[in-house]
C-alpha cells in the first residue's frame, strides 16, 4: 500500500473506532500479529485493541481524537494527536474526576500487507495525572 494510504487508514481508526466506537474497523486494520506500545503496558491483536478501545471510550465517553499533524513515508505513518475528553470512568486506575483532559499524542505505526502491525505511543503522562488534579504514581 502507498504512504497515502496507510495514512487514510490510521485517520479511519481514529474517526470510526475511536471517536465513533465502531469497532468493526479493527478486524479490518489491524493485524493478528498486532503490538501497540502505550506507556506501560502492550496491546496485543484485534481484540486487545477494542479492549483498550473500549476501556478509553468507558474513562472518556465522550472522546474524540483530532489528527493534528501526519507524515508518511513507506511503511510507517508518524501522527501527532490531541486526545480530549471527560473524564467519567476509570482511567489508570483513577476514579472519575469529572475533568476534561487535553492531551497530545504522537505515534508510530508500522503497516504490512495493508493493515497495521505495530504502533509505538508517546504520551506526555504527567499532563494527564495534573489534568485530572491527582499525583502520578511513584
Amino acid at each position: 500500500m502507498s504512504a497515502e494510504e496507510n495514512k487514510a487508514m490510521v485517520r479511519r481508526i481514529v474517526e470510526e473506532a475511536l471517536n465513533k466506537g465502531d469497532l468493526a474497523v479493527v478486524d479490518e486494520v489491524i493485524a493478528d500479529s498486532y503490538i501497540y506500545h502505550v506507556p506501560g503496558n502492550e496491546i496485543e491483536g484485534p481484540e486487545g485493541f477494542k479492549q483498550y478501545v473500549n476501556m478509553m471510550r468507558t474513562a472518556l465517553p465522550d472522546l474524540n481524537i483530532t489528527v493534528d499533524n501526519m507524515v508518511a513515508e513507506g511503511d510507517m505513518v508518524a501522527s501527532r494527536f490531541t486526545v480530549r475528553g471527560t473524564h467519567r470512568g476509570e482511567l489508570l486506575g483513577i476514579a472519575p474526576t469529572g475533568r476534561q483532559v487535553a492531551i497530545t499524542e504522537a505515534i508510530f505505526i508500522h503497516f504490512e500487507d495493508g493493515k497495521e502491525v505495530e504502533a509505538w505511543v508517546y504520551t506526555n503522562m504527567l499532563a494527564i495525572y495534573q489534568q485530572l488534579g491527582v499525583n502520578p504514581p511513584s
